[in-house]
C-alpha cells in the first residue's frame, strides 16, 4: 500500500525544476503535519486532485515558492522549509506531455510549478496505446494547459505509445510507467 511520508532534508535538493532521473528517497518518518499543505490552499485534497489542480493552475497563478515533483509512485511537494512526500492512487502514474514546434527541455520528473512547455493553451489531439496489448488508453482532442503540458492518469507498468496532433503537425514517442519510466514527456516534436 502507498504511504503519505513526511520527507527527510534530502528531498529539498531532489525537487528541480524539471529533476533529473534519480533514485526515489527512502524515509521512514510519518506525515504528521499538513501545514504545507495548508500553505499552499491543497489541505482537503488528495494526492491526484493536488497534482491535477497544480498542473491546471494557470502559469501567472503557480506558486514560486513551492517545488512538486511528480515521481512514477509520489508526489514530492517542498517549500525550501518543510517537505512532504504523498503516494499517488495505487496502479495509477501520472504522465504530463508537452508537444513542441522549435523549443523543448529536458525533463524526466515533472515539475508542477516549474516546467513550461512551448505550446500552452493549444488544442491537440492525442493518442496513448498499450504496446503489450494494442489497447488505446486514451484518444481525444484536448487544449494544453497554460503551461503547455496535457497530463493523464495511466495505469502502473504499461510501455507504449502517445502520438499527438497539432495543426497539421505530428509526433509520437514511447513511454513507459514502470518504476524506472518519465513523468515528463517533452521529447514530442510536432513535424
Amino acid at each position: 500500500m502507498k504511504r503519505a511520508v513526511t520527507a527527510a532534508a534530502a528531498v529539498a535538493l531532489m525537487l528541480t525544476s524539471c529533476a533529473p532521473a534519480d533514485p526515489p528517497i527512502q524515509s521512514s518518518a510519518t506525515a504528521t503535519d499538513a501545514g504545507l499543505l495548508v500553505d499552499f490552499g491543497l489541505d482537503g485534497m488528495d494526492t491526484a486532485g493536488i497534482i491535477d489542480h497544480l498542473d491546471r493552475l494557470d502559469t501567472a497563478q503557480r506558486p514560486t515558492d513551492l517545488m512538486a515533483s511528480v515521481r512514477q509512485d509520489e508526489l514530492l511537494l517542498s517549500d525550501g522549509a518543510q517537505e512532504l512526500t504523498l503516494d499517488l492512487p495505487e496502479d495509477r502514474s501520472y504522465l504530463s506531455i508537452a508537444p513542441y514546434l522549435s523549443q523543448t527541455h529536458e525533463c524526466f520528473f515533472h515539475s508542477l510549478t516549474t516546467c513550461l512547455g512551448e505550446l500552452g493553451n493549444k488544442s491537440i489531439s492525442v493518442k496513448i496505446t498499450d504496446g503489450a496489448t494494442g489497447e488505446t488508453l486514451v484518444e481525444e482532442q484536448t487544449e494544453t494547459f497554460s503551461n503547455g503540458f496535457a497530463g493523464y492518469w495511466i495505469p502502473d507498468n504499461v510501455q507504449g505509445t502517445i502520438e499527438i496532433s497539432y495543426a497539421g503537425h505530428s509526433s509520437s514517442t514511447d513511454f513507459s510507467t514502470s518504476d524506472d519510466g518519465a513523468t515528463c514527456i517533452t521529447d514530442l516534436r510536432l513535424t
